[in-house]
């Protein structure tokens, strides 16, 4: 499986969804997916917890890989650069002081998601207060909620309040 660069003469994706480090196969693959039925970018940020050819990514994945716009990253650092100034980017993570629905989205934004285990680091947070945002939680126990579900929360978030550009009939 190969990075898939935009088509010659396509539209610029309405969304770019950043996974960094991700850990498990299967929620790659789901993102995957959902990346593919939206027309979002997807970007993935070494080290991975699995190989690019593992059997359950390209299950969860089903055949839509070969639709979804994706490139790799050796790291945060190497993708960051290519980041346009002036770019909207959002860090979702827990203990953040806005909801990811309380902000206003733009097309062309970039959503940051961690890894499963770990989150995203403190310090990249820290750094990035303003534009850290949480899904809310309502029982201590349940530490977090799976990433492909905290992926299609905010995708869909954003891409409703940019009015689903590209949607099919």
């Amino acid at each position: 499986m190969s990075a898939n660069p935009p088509s010659a003469g396509s539209t610029p994706a309405a969304l770019r969804v950043v996974l960094l480090e991700p850990e498990i196969p299967p929620n790659t693959g789901n993102i995957a997916r959902l990346c593919a039925a939206t027309r979002v970018e997807l970007h993935l940020v070494e080290p991975l917890g699995f190989r690019l050819d593992d059997a359950t990514l390209k299950r969860a994945g089903m055949d839509y890989w070969r639709h979804v716009d994706w490139r790799r990253w050796t790291s945060w650092t190497a993708l960051a650069t290519t980041i346009a100034p002036g770019s909207q980017i959002w860090f979702i993570e827990g203990g953040g002081s806005h909801r990811y629905d309380e902000v206003r989205y733009t097309a062309g934004d970039w959503l940051v998601f961690g890894r499963e285990t770990a989150g995203l680091p403190q310090s990249l947070l820290e750094a990035n207060r303003a534009r850290w945002l949480r899904i809310p939680m309502f029982r201590e126990e349940a530490r977090s909620l799976n990433l492909s579900n905290c992926v299609a929360l905010v995708v869909y978030e954003a891409l409703r309040q940019i009015g689903f550009p590209g949607e099919l009939r």
